[in-house]
């Protein structure tokens, strides 16, 4: 930037501080006459009410002038030119409805001297103080703009105010063309207006800041672009014949493949209840026409880096939802579904007294011979496949896997949840695993059997461990399915007399008679006969 253009721009900016300065306290008085007239009400003081409305009318014209002194084009010129229409308004349009509030509120300030605290007199002296503020700045105005204070006090004043305009304006650099940072993001871009002039213009601009742009004659062909493009913001006019751009609008914001796509409304139409219409009804921005080339840019990177940032967090969301459903299958590939709930719930320890269950246990008869002739990924291989039957078989009898031991595969029925038919499970499930073992050892040609250990009897059931969770079950019905299968025949499954009541006769069993069983003694056990 140019020195000639920094001055011009601080110039500018001190002078819009300067006629800001006298906006603040105009409004307050404004809002304190407010809360008198209502305070007033409230206590039925009927007889200030006339001088109330009297302000109240003042403040009307007060900030009436306010306003056009605020949006005064003299903001363009430099500072110290001399403009008597512009301090005659300060010296004498100002003044009038300022002294009649301010002589007002002396006036009523002083009748309430002694009276009771109602709260009426403090808002009247603060009211008293905003006017006073007013009028101090409206003296310090009309010094600095038409060099009526000694020349040394009005180099201060002026030097302070420059400060303070002059230290925004270092904060507040404009950006160097080709600066932005969306620059290496192409967006999509799409512009609805009927007028081929705007239209061909838009376009031109967008395209040279390196978006791709995609235009529509009127509101139904944008609705169809919008709907089968993916863009990153819209251009819409507001005024088009037969779908107006307020229709397209809220169609775009009510379906859910177009409401994510920020809009820019661009129309000629600028009173104030359109502009706050199409804002409500989802529109990112508002530009009137003819546009500002310079300020339509800022508000398109503006509407695309809120979209990108949205489109992050969504991508953001998305990525960790994925994650959780990832954790969520890890967690139920370790534990009961029933039992995550009970931990999602915030139970911490977790631990069940089972009055009857079923436990099996299944033994790779020969592998360990077997494992140490093959790779230690074959080890894996080979146990995976048998084990990931084992798994798949167990699910679709309603069986709960428990863990693997070595080449052991522990499984039980009736827990977490009871199940009536627990040993039925459990019983129909292991010939299933037999089988599965044998028609892998026939496809390998390896000399692989099993043997299965099965009892049913009460056990403790519950999650042991804070880092590496892992459900368990305990007790002495748990060591004596395991003796069941340790004191198996290979290629047979052997069971206790108690899960034999337990199945009622339902299953055709052969009595093995007694069995001396180490840590148990003597037991009458009988095998399964396999259809």
């Amino acid at each position: 930037m140019s020195s000639d253009d920094h001055d011009q721009r601080l110039n500018r900016a001190l002078a819009a501080y300067l006629r800001q300065e006298i906006q603040a306290p105009a409004l307050a008085i404004g809002d304190f006459l407010e809360l008198i007239s209502e305070e007033a009400r409230r206590l039925g003081a009927d007889d200030i009410a006339s001088d109330v409305e009297r302000m109240q009318t003042a403040a009307g014209k007060l900030n009436a002038f306010v306003a056009a002194v605020v949006a005064d084009q003299g903001s363009d010129r430099a500072l110290g030119e001399n403009d008597h229409e512009f301090n005659r308004r300060l010296r004498h349009d100002l003044r009038t409805p300022l002294n009649a509030i301010i002589g007002y509120s002396e006036m009523l300030i002083e009748d309430m001297e002694g009276a009771s605290d109602n709260g009426l007199r403090d808002d009247l002296v603060k009211l008293k103080q905003a006017g006073d503020q007013l009028l101090g700045q409206i003296d310090a105005m009309v010094a600095l703009s038409h060099g009526d204070a000694a020349p040394i006090a009005r180099e201060d004043k002026l030097a302070a105010h420059a400060g303070i305009v002059a230290d925004v304006l270092r904060t507040v650099q404009p950006l160097q063309a080709g600066t932005s940072h969306l620059l290496d993001r192409q967006s999509r871009i799409l512009v609805v207006d009927d007028n081929a002039a705007n239209r061909d213009v838009l376009e031109r601009r967008l395209t040279r800041e390196g978006h791709a742009v995609v235009t529509a004659a009127d509101g139904a062909q944008g609705l169809k672009l919008a709907a089968e493009g993916d863009f990153d913001l819209v251009l819409l006019d507001l005024i088009m014949p037969e779908v107006s751009g307020f229709e397209v609008l809220t169609r775009l914001k009510g379906d859910a493949r177009t409401a994510h796509v920020p809009v820019i409304v661009i129309s000629a139409l600028d009173e104030l209840d359109s502009v706050v219409r199409c804002i409500e009804a989802g529109a990112e921005d508002y530009l009137p026409k003819p546009f500002d080339p310079i300020l339509l840019r800022t508000r398109i990177n503006s509407s695309l880096e809120k979209k990108w940032l949205r489109d992050r967090e969504k991508q953001f969301i998305a990525d960790l939802e994925a994650e959780k459903k990832k954790s969520e299958t890890l967690l139920l590939n370790i534990l009961p579904s029933s039992i995550v709930s009970r931990m999602r719930e915030g139970e911490l320890k977790i631990a069940d007294r089972v009055a009857e269950s079923t436990i099996l246990f299944c033994d790779l008869a020969g592998f360990t011979v077997l494992s140490g002739t093959m790779p230690a990924e074959g080890v894996l291989d080979f146990l995976g496949r048998i084990f990931t039957m084992f798994d798949a078989l167990a699910a679709e009898a309603g069986v709960e896997k428990i863990k693997t031991i070595g080449d052991a595969y522990m499984a039980a029925a009736g827990i977490p949840e009871p199940q009536a038919d627990h040993a039925e499970r459990i019983v129909a499930l292991a010939p299933r695993m037999m089988r599965a073992v044998r028609d892998v050892a026939a496809e390998t040609g390896l000399a692989l059997n099993a043997r299965i250990g099965i009892h049913t009897g009460p056990i403790v059931a519950g999650v042991i461990g804070t880092h590496k969770f892992a459900y368990d079950v305990w007790g002495d019905s748990v060591n004596t399915a395991s003796r069941m299968e340790s004191h198996s025949v290979t290629g047979r499954i052997h069971l206790t007399d108690a899960t034999r009541r337990a199945l009622g006769g339902r299953f055709p069993l052969e009595p093995r008679g007694i069995v001396e069983v180490k840590g148990k003694g003597p037991m009458e056990t009988y095998f399964l006969l396999e259809e």
